[in-house]
C-alpha cells in the first residue's frame, strides 16, 4: 500500500474515532439529561402528591364541619319543635291556676252541676295542653326542697321537726314542656 493510502486510512480512522467519540459524548449527554429529567419529574410528582394530600385534608375537614353543622341544626330544629308553643303554654298557665282556684271555691258551694261543668272544662283544657307536651310537676307537702327544681318564696318555722328543710306548702304549681321546666313551682320551706 502506498503511503498516501495509509495516510488516508489513518485519517479516516481518526475521523471515525472522532465521530464515535462525539456519538458516545452525545449518548452520555442524553443519558444525563434523561436522569435530570427523571429527577425533575420525581420532584414534580412529589409536589403533586403533597398538593393532593393538602386538598384531601381540606376536603375531609370541610366534610366533617358540614356534618357537624347538619347535626347541630337538626338538634336545634328538634328543640325548637319541642318548645315551639312555650310562649302560648306560659300564657295558659294563669288560666289553669284560675281553674284550680275556681274549683276550690265551687267545692264550698252546694251546686254539684256547676262543679261538674267547671270540672269538665278544666279537664278538657288540661288534657289538650297535656297532649301538646305540657306536664304538671308533682310537688307535695313533705317533699325535700331542691333549689334546682323549686322556687322558694318564703321560709317559715317548720310546724313539725320532720318538715325542716322540706316543703311546707305549694303556693303555685310548676309545669314542664317536654323536659324543660317553663315555670318552677312556688313553695314555702320549713326552717
Amino acid at each position: 500500500m502506498s503511503s498516501e493510502n495509509k495516510e488516508e486510512i489513518l485519517h479516516e480512522n481518526e475521523e471515525n474515532k472522532a465521530q464515535d467519540m462525539q456519538q458516545v459524548g452525545a449518548e452520555v449527554n442524553n443519558e444525563a439529561a434523561a436522569a435530570v429529567e427523571i429527577e425533575d419529574d420525581e420532584d414534580e410528582l412529589a409536589k403533586y402528591k403533597a398538593d393532593l394530600e393538602k386538598e384531601k385534608d381540606k376536603f375531609l375537614r370541610l366534610f366533617a364541619e358540614f356534618e357537624n353543622y347538619k347535626r347541630r341544626t337538626s338538634k336545634e330544629r328538634v328543640e325548637l319543635f319541642k318548645t315551639a308553643g312555650q310562649e302560648v303554654m306560659q300564657a295558659m298557665l294563669p288560666v289553669l291556676d284560675d281553674f284550680d282556684r275556681a274549683m276550690t271555691e265551687i267545692q264550698k258551694a252546694k251546686d254539684k252541676n256547676l262543679q261538674k261543668g267547671v270540672e269538665l272544662i278544666s279537664n278538657k283544657l288540661r288534657e289538650t295542653l297535656k297532649a301538646k307536651g305540657l306536664k304538671q310537676m308533682e310537688v307535695k307537702t313533705g317533699d325535700a326542697f331542691d333549689a334546682d327544681l323549686h322556687e322558694a318564696i318564703t321560709q317559715i318555722p317548720a310546724p313539725k321537726d320532720s318538715l325542716k328543710g322540706k316543703i311546707v306548702d305549694v303556693i303555685e304549681s310548676g309545669y314542664q314542656l317536654g323536659e324543660k321546666i317553663i315555670r318552677y313551682p312556688k313553695v314555702v320551706v320549713g326552717q
